[in-house]
């Protein structure tokens, strides 16, 4: 495939006057402001509720703080849905609220992750990537993947992330403040208005983001970090991409991150023997789900020779 081809493969173009690129991403739109709607409704039935049924509405928020990290927030990062600055820095803050923290912030992490590309530390111990499996592992293994879950939330650093956005602009520094400020207003307001609530709430944020990280560990588990084509393990599930908007395809969108989600598949299809010639991991289940593939290489050979993990 010539670099032509995969320019013409990237994008879709559409004479829409509110969506950049295609009026299917009305579809990831409308499902993160579905998540905002549900994050505030949580709050109006916790009073009203039993709290056995607030416990499987909290539990299901935490699957939709995944889905819209790995699916809306992420291609919205890509391909902004938005001709209109203003409407993309409203989404913005919109799903920041939904998920209780700044879309700015994801979008400078996941911007050095590509940068990266879940690298192995380097002589002196650093990874480009701030969020690699192999960043607090040991050996040039990868992390154990219950501290990586679990511990990853705690890690993020804030000023690193500022510092990043005022190299970037100041711009985007505002920006992120905003939404900041969005989500902690709309968190203490509820705590003001029912201390309760947060006690019930922040666990399953917590869990949400966990769940997050979970999904990210497999998609770079048993991946070979020093080949392009092979960054990221691929899951091809058609129900997981179409609620992940296809963010599945991981491996080609790492290869090719502009890539538009309604455009992975095709883009698949055209370098599926190139894949396969350099043993692109793919599992069968959901990257959430990914500790349960038949053919999980140990921590030891997915970092010594990833390559080989799939032969």
């Amino acid at each position: 495939m010539t670099h032509a081809d995969i320019f013409r493969i990237e994008r879709p173009a559409t004479n829409s006057k509110v969506f950049a690129h295609t009026r299917w991403d009305a579809l990831p739109a409308l499902a993160g402001l579905f998540h905002l709607a549900y994050f505030l409704a949580m709050f109006w039935l916790f009073p009203r509720t039993p709290l056995w049924i607030m416990l499987i509405i909290g539990f299901v928020y935490s699957l939709m703080i995944n889905a819209n990290i790995n699916g809306v927030g992420h291609n919205f990062i890509h391909n902004p849905f938005f001709r209109s600055p203003l409407l993309n820095r409203l989404f913005s803050v919109s799903q920041s609220m939904a998920c209780c923290f700044s879309q700015t912030y994801y979008n400078a992490v996941h911007t050095q992750h590509h940068k990266g590309n879940s690298d192995r530390p380097d002589e002196n111990g650093e990874t480009i990537d701030w969020i690699s499996i192999y960043k607090h592992g040991h050996d040039g293994e990868a992390e154990n993947p219950w501290s990586y879950v679990f511990l990853s939330f705690f890690r993020d650093g804030i000023g690193v992330i500022r510092r990043e956005l005022k190299k970037r602009s100041d711009y985007d520094a505002r920006w992120s403040k905003i939404e900041l400020g969005a989500f902690v207003v709309t968190i203490v307001i509820m705590g003001i208005l029912n201390w309760r609530y947060l006690v019930f709430f922040l666990p399953f944020y917590y869990l949400g983001h966990c769940f997050s990280y979970l999904n990210g560990y497999f998609r770079h588990y048993g991946a070979n970090p020093d080949k392009p084509i092979a960054w990221g393990v691929s899951s091809y599930g058609k129900l997981y991409n179409w609620i992940f908007f296809y963010n599945g395809f991981h491996a080609e969108h790492h290869f090719r991150p502009k890539v538009h989600w309604t455009k992975m598949e095709a883009f698949q299809k055209q370098i599926a023997e190139v894949e396969r010639h350099e043993n692109v991991r793919v599992i069968e289940h959901a990257h959430m789900l990914g500790f349960l593939d038949r053919n999980l290489p140990s921590r030891k050979l997915s970092s010594s020779t990833p390559a080989e993990a799939t032969s």
